[in-house]
């Protein structure tokens, strides 16, 4: 049984105990197992022994002379090169509180003298386990990051380099249809707009696509932004929709907050923009930006009298490419609430 429960993950292992009898026994108890065991007997050669070589996990008594191993996990967790490796103390100490005292120097575990090897074995197993998976999960990390930058990167460059013929199809497109706009065939100006048409549409999507792929690129040190001069510029660059749809846009004396402004811009623009453009041809768009302090934040509120989101559509809404039902019957391409998702 204890040969299936050590199997699985072997590592290296450091033990540390000031009676060479107690490490005799460890040392060939996790031997058998196929454990590479290094032992130290005081506290000093413990720690030397863990920068010089890092081990994967350490097995760690108390009571020792000139430092204890409540000073030794100490040092270990002030320790960059040492502060992720698992410290599993053994001790004939068996009161609550010094347990209590092992966990809140770093110990990841405590057992009790004498103790059961079948029982040691399983919390190593345990313990290295987790490291395991923590490697995992850093290395995972890093390579979605790498993926999302080269994606992102990736959607950059198409884009931009989709924009220059894009152009020049809808700019001679025009050209055409002003020196045929006379031009007595219907079916011909018919299909000249229709070409104007969806030229217009995917320029609008390669640029919705140029602003999703630069946020987040590059890091940007965050700056005092007065949020009342902000939405003030919004509203300026949103004047033309506003005007057509005669909208009502208020704001309350906004904070001065730290942030990226050119982000927050399209930020507040997309949200403003949309409130604007999702309602009901009969009903006057009325849209409200509130801020509310909260313990350690301001609650930012974007409120409207849109046609609204249904409830199992929230998270749906935040993903790029995706439009509701509801939605379909208004332009856009699907991509300006994933955009404020990822400013945010």
């Amino acid at each position: 049984m204890t040969d299936q429960l050590a199997s699985p993950l072997q590592g290296g292992i450091l033990l540390v105990d000031d009676t060479p009898d107690n490490l005799r026994v460890l040392s060939a108890m996790l031997t058998r197992q196929g454990f590479e065991v290094r032992k130290a007997l005081t506290g000093q050669r413990a720690i030397a022994s863990a920068q010089i070589v890092l081990p994967d996990l350490i097995l760690l008594d108390i009571k020792m002379p000139e430092m204890d191993g409540y000073a030794v996990c100490q040092h270990l967790k002030a320790n960059p090169t040492t502060s992720e490796v698992p410290v599993i103390f053994i001790s004939a100490l068996d009161d609550a509180l010094d347990k209590v005292k092992a966990f809140s120097v770093g110990g990841v575990d405590y057992v009790t003298k004498p103790f059961q090897e079948i029982e040691v074995l399983a919390r190593i197993e345990h313990q290295l386990r987790i490291q395991r998976l923590q490697q995992q999960l850093v290395v995972q990390n890093h390579e979605l990051t790498r993926s999302n930058r080269d994606l992102e990167q990736f959607a950059y460059i198409v884009s931009h380099d989709l924009q220059q013929p894009l152009q020049s199809i809808t700019g001679f497109t025009q050209l055409i249809q002003a020196r045929y706009q006379d031009y007595p065939d219907v079916t011909i100006r018919e299909y000249l707009h229709r070409i104007h048409d969806s030229g217009s549409r995917i320029q609008c999507l390669i640029q919705d696509l140029l602003v999703y792929a630069r946020v987040g690129g590059d890091y940007q040190e965050l700056q005092p932004v007065d949020c009342n001069r902000l939405l003030h510029q919004v509203s300026s660059d949103l004047q033309s929709a506003i005007t057509k749809k005669q909208a009502v846009l208020t704001y309350d004396n906004l904070p001065q907050i730290m942030g990226n402004e050119p982000q927050l811009i399209q930020l507040f623009q997309n949200l403003i923009s949309n409130a604007i453009k999702f309602v009901r041809p009969d009903i006057t768009p009325q849209v409200k930006i509130s801020a509310t302090l909260q313990t350690h934040y301001w609650l930012f509120e974007v409120s409207d009298n849109g046609i609204g989101i249904e409830a199992h559509n929230i998270e749906r809404v935040f993903e790029i490419f995706q439009r509701t039902e509801s939605a379909k019957n208004y332009p856009g391409t699907g991509i300006g609430l994933a955009t404020c998702r990822k400013i945010v």
